[in-house]
């Protein structure tokens, strides 16, 4: 099903209550960004983009253990990885080629990729924004461990010290205005956690409900309205 998905036309285009909108996410092994994204974005109807879901799923269709270090470093499960990026990168073109609602997940240890990404974006006429979600090396640990697909522990170290350190650099890039952190340490009963989401998600229902101001993006709405 998930392959099938992928390979689907895409028909919204013009149609997309979020046109020109994306939304990057960052944050390291364990720390929670699918369940912060379904928790802020369900229901706004942004295309995923997660290589990681691909992965998952060739992984499972083989029969590879993803719990086991091992055979992620396999020949197979990284043939498994690069096929994923594949898949995900045509499925990526073609939301963008209708100018649809992206969310973009990734660990965020690549700055430049981000970097480069977003101006590409920027320069179709997209408003981009991104959220960080953030928790303490020690409940990264603890939730690698829990995951299906666990890493090596050293792995989640250096993973999350890379993204600590591209924190304040992804503010830069994305603009104080459209840089959301989330803290995501704590348990859902903490009153602060939870605060912290409701001031993101307004947050977020204003970014992403403004219509689009970009001259590109006006421009190409009206082309497609006319044709």
């Amino acid at each position: 099903m998930l392959l099938n998905e992928l390979l689907e036309p895409v028909e919204e285009g013009v149609n997309d209550p979020h046109i020109f909108k994306a939304v990057f996410m960052a944050g390291g092994p364990g720390s929670g960004k699918s369940y912060v994204a379904k928790d802020l974005l369900s229901g706004t109807g942004l295309k995923p983009v997660n290589s990681d879901d691909v992965y998952e799923f060739l992984m499972h269709k083989q029969d590879l253990d993803m719990g086991d270090p091992e055979v992620i470093a396999s020949p197979q499960g990284q043939a498994a990885r690069e096929r994923a990026k594949q898949l995900t990168l045509s499925r990526e073109e073609m939301y963008i080629d209708g100018r649809l609602g992206l969310i973009i997940d990734g660990t965020g240890k690549n700055l430049e990729k981000y970097a480069a990404n977003n101006l590409n974006l920027k320069n179709l006429g997209y408003d981009t924004a991104m959220i960080f979600v953030n928790t303490s090396l020690d409940v990264a640990q603890e939730r690698n461990l829990q995951r299906p697909r666990r890493l090596k522990s050293e792995l989640v170290s250096k993973m999350w010290s890379s993204v600590q350190d591209n924190l304040m650099k992804f503010q830069q890039v994305f603009g104080a205005d459209k840089f959301f952190i989330v803290d995501n340490s704590s348990g859902l009963e903490d009153p602060d956690r939870k605060e912290n989401f409701n001031q993101v998600y307004k947050r977020l229902q204003d970014f992403l409900n403004k219509p689009p101001a970009n001259a590109k993006a006006k421009a190409w709405i009206t082309s497609q309205l006319a044709s």
